[in-house]
């Protein structure tokens, strides 16, 4: 099941007196690993549902960089890229080698990045077989057996779902550890078997290099109308819609999280989507609701009738983030290669637990740059550790925990290209309405589809704008399939005064939050606040 290349070349990263390799198996293949090893079960109509134990979202705490001569100066060091010694790395991948003495492991090449002038061919290298079969699924598949064979990858993640660090001995923030090392091109994970960890790594290591190519790295999902040239972007972060907007019936996906556009136009990181099912309804969602019920298909902390074996997408018996991980050929609308042109439209999406931001509204250039510095939305139950209810929070590029640079860095290139290419920008709260999240209720779904599609077929193009006093964004008067008062956060609040109190609460929470851009960006993008 593997080359002597293979062999060698694992020999020569450390890799020695293995069990079994197990090297870029079908999913058939994997299929068979999973059940045999008892790492998931079977279910009805063919996908394949596993658990993750008591990790069950993102850990953020416990992601570090190795802090070494190549890249330490391009790092932007705090919270989100929290500085690894060079030593403590050392000892902690020698005892992961010898963890790995006399097992079976898993390889899956593939590729980062469907451009082929900017694809990172990577191998990911794993205990588990449900999560090579994750990395078939969400990344570049490579299926010409010839090219296998010749296959040399830039990048190597390796992932030991089981092995759990010390962290007295370690220098870990817990059992769990992701570690990533730019100077050897290689990443480790262990001590969570959360497959979303995987995914996220590969993104901020694409942050890192992409910019040196003058590609913007983007936590986005992407998707075309009539032509590649109708392109459209939904930046956001985990729960705020991109996996669902972007899968229009109507309109061509790209993909759904990961994305560089560089001078060609926008290509995806990913071959794969990873969708969250919880209370999923084929009524609203037909489109992903559909890949669950397909063979290929990982289904993570899902409840089933261990009997029938049928799904229950409405039960958060394990978490209230429970995901779907299928390859983007599941779907019936997608583009192949993976590529399309220049953006017309951007949305930026917000679930603002507030309950005070307009549903949508069009932002002039200054006023995108600092709403995409600023990253504004809500913790979505789940998505990380420890978040059980919907909490504001900033993340600079819709995904500061994922970008290796300085956020600036990013915002500099998006300006640039989107002054270059006249791309229109909006901001989209996919949150609340009527009151805060204790209060209030979440913007219905077919709302937010109707302005969406009301943006990229041209009904607001000639729509008559109104300022909102206290966020200075122009909002729509009307727009064709959604109630006018809806369009007017304020008018939804049964308690006006309530609602100023909130709103203007939050306006002050974005002055502060972006005063530590402050003194990087130009006057026209620091006007560009809530005037306060």
């Amino acid at each position: 099941m593997f080359s002597s290349a293979i062999q060698e070349q694992l020999a020569k990263s450390g890799f020695t007196n293995l069990k079994s390799i197990w090297a870029n198996l079908s999913t058939p293949a994997l299929y068979e690993q999973i059940i045999q090893r008892h790492e998931g079960l079977l279910a009805h109509l063919g996908p394949i549902v596993t658990r993750t134990g008591n990790y069950t979202g993102r850990s953020p705490e416990d992601k570090f960089i190795v802090k070494e001569s190549s890249s330490e100066a391009g790092i932007d060091w705090g919270k989100n890229n929290r500085p690894f010694s060079q030593d403590r790395y050392d000892a902690l991948r020698k005892r992961l080698m010898a963890y790995f003495q006399g097992r079976e492991l898993f390889v899956q090449d593939c590729y980062l990045g469907a451009n082929p002038e900017y694809s990172l061919p990577t191998r990911v290298i794993t205990e588990k077989a449900w999560h090579s079969l994750f990395a078939r699924n969400m990344f570049v598949r490579e299926l010409e057996p010839e090219k296998l064979e010749t296959f040399r990858p830039r990048f190597t993640l390796i992932d030991a779902a089981d092995f759990k660090a010390v962290p007295e001995e370690d220098g870990s923030h817990s059992e769990a550890f992701i570690l990533l090392h730019f100077g050897r091109n290689e990443a480790i994970i262990g001590g969570t078997a959360y497959a979303g960890e995987i995914k996220k790594t590969m993104l901020t290591v694409m942050s890192f290099l992409l910019p040196q190519q003058n590609v913007l790295a983007m936590h986005c999902a992407a998707n075309y109308g009539a032509n590649r040239d109708d392109l459209a972007l939904f930046f956001g972060l985990s729960g705020t819609g991109k996996t669902t907007l972007s899968a229009d019936p109507e309109r061509t996906l790209i993909g759904d999280d990961e994305h560089g556009w560089g001078e060609s136009g926008v290509f995806n990181f990913e071959g794969g989507c990873y969708a969250k099912v919880i209370r999923l309804s084929q009524e609203e969602e037909p489109v992903i609701w559909e890949t669950t019920r397909r063979f290929g298909t990982i289904l993570e902390n899902v409840a089933l009738d261990v009997a029938t074996r049928r799904l229950n997408l409405d039960s958060d018996e394990f978490t209230e983030n429970t995901r779907a991980s299928y390859p983007i050929t599941h779907l019936l609308n997608f583009d192949r290669n993976g590529m399309g042109g220049h953006p017309r439209s951007i949305f930026f999406l917000t679930a603002d637990a507030f309950g005070v931001l307009p549903p949508i509204s069009l932002l002039t250039p200054a006023q995108a740059m600092f709403h995409f510095l600023s990253g504004y939305t809500a913790k979505v139950a789940g998505t990380e550790r420890g978040v059980r209810e919907p909490s504001a929070t900033f993340s600079a590029c819709f995904g500061a925990p994922f970008m290796a640079l300085n956020p600036v860095v990013y915002a500099k290139m998006l300006g640039d290209k989107i002054e270059k290419h006249r791309a229109n920008v909006w901001l989209v709260n996919t949150g609340w309405t009527g009151g805060s999240y204790a209060a209030g209720s979440r913007i219905k779904l077919a709302h937010t589809r109707a302005m969406v599609r009301a943006v990229l077929n041209g009904s607001l193009q000639n729509v008559t704008m109104q300022s909102d006093p206290i966020f200075g964004l122009q909002m729509p008067r009307n727009c064709p399939d959604v109630p006018e008062e809806i369009l007017h956060p304020r008018k939804t609040w049964a308690d006006k005064s309530a609602y100023d109190l909130a709103a203007n609460k939050l306006a002050e929470m974005f002055r502060k939050n972006f005063e530590q851009f402050a003194s990087e960006v130009s006057e026209d993008v620091r006007s560009a606040a809530p005037p306060g």
